[in-house]
């Protein structure tokens, strides 16, 4: 029996109907799945509220480095349909925890200041504000993005990076993705520094996906959302990166769904984003990271 013979081959499909009704749970990321960061794509708010009108229950899932209140702000402002999902779990949640536990440590803040809320959400939990910091007198960094990902690129934080691996300060990354389309344009997220950090010999804790913490909020969530024990056989992951949505979803022992007009969808799609993606690219990318959702599909 060859190597090909023993791997799973992945189910394309053209709506998640077509699966939807052996789960209780979706756990649906949200950048690249519900919208581009520009505006949102209705067809996916549409089959996640048709999902709920049958009995089902939506958690969205996000690596996104911000408390859940305002990202929920942000989709509907975005126009994702409000009755499209019960409640949301971000990487910015989990992040708050893990500075309440160390709140009385001064903290390096690398990213935009759109996520200084991060620092008062952890503040209101632990009864005191954390200590914001520079390099010099940080005891870890917490990493919420490039600074200004409109004109930075890594190469301006490697100065930085080098200085803390030296000091073998510690950093928190809110946000493990590598990279997102904000519209056409490829932006660099609180992932990617991170990965050059650890190249540097830096100490990296991960608050989103694929780690499982975020997994635990969100099922969570959801259980308190249905009001009943969850069967977690019986829950859906839903997301477009192969890193942080279909490998998180393998290590918390969920099945997934890898929506291919996302993050891979050069990959997928080549030039033509409109034709479907191959059933032999599809499985070549699932190869290559050793990772078979039960199923692909173009878009929701």
């Amino acid at each position: 029996m060859s190597i090909d013979d023993q791997t799973p081959a992945v189910r394309r499909i053209r709506r998640l109907a077509e699966i939807s009704d052996r789960y209780d749970v979706i756990l649906c990321d949200i950048w690249g799945v519900l919208h581009n960061g520009v505006a949102a794509f209705a067809p996916a708010s549409d089959a996640l509220a048709a999902y709920r009108r049958r009995g089902g229950t939506v958690v969205l899932i996000t690596n996104a480095p911000r408390p859940s209140a305002p990202v929920r702000r942000q989709l509907l402002e975005l126009g994702v349909a409000p009755d499209a999902f019960d409640d949301v779990a971000t990487s910015g949640d989990v992040t708050i925890g893990l500075i309440a536990e160390r709140i009385g440590e001064p903290v390096l803040h690398i990213g935009p200041a759109r996520d200084l809320s991060l620092f008062e959400a952890a503040g209101e939990a632990a009864g005191r504000p954390p200590r914001l910091a520079p390099l010099d007198e940080g005891r870890y960094a917490l990493c919420t993005g490039l600074r200004d990902d409109v004109t930075e690129t890594l190469d301006d934080y490697e100065s930085e990076l080098s200085a803390m691996a030296a000091r073998a300060m510690p950093m928190v990354c809110a946000n493990p993705d590598i990279v997102i389309h904000r519209g056409e344009a490829m932006i660099y997220c609180a992932g990617a520094l991170a990965q050059r950090f650890e190249a540097l010999g830096g100490e990296v804790v991960y608050a989103g996906k694929p780690h499982l913490p975020i997994y635990r909020r969100a099922l969570a969530l959801a259980e308190r959302a249905r009001g009943v024990a969850i069967d977690e056989r019986r829950v859906l992951a839903v997301g477009d990166g192969m890193k942080t949505d279909i490998a998180g979803a393998a290590r918390a022992g969920l099945d997934a769904v890898l929506v291919t007009r996302g993050i891979h969808r050069a990959a997928l799609h080549g030039d033509s984003f409109d034709a479907p993606a191959g059933a032999d690219k599809i499985q070549r990318l699932c190869d290559d990271f050793s990772l078979w959702p039960v199923a692909a599909i173009g878009a929701l």
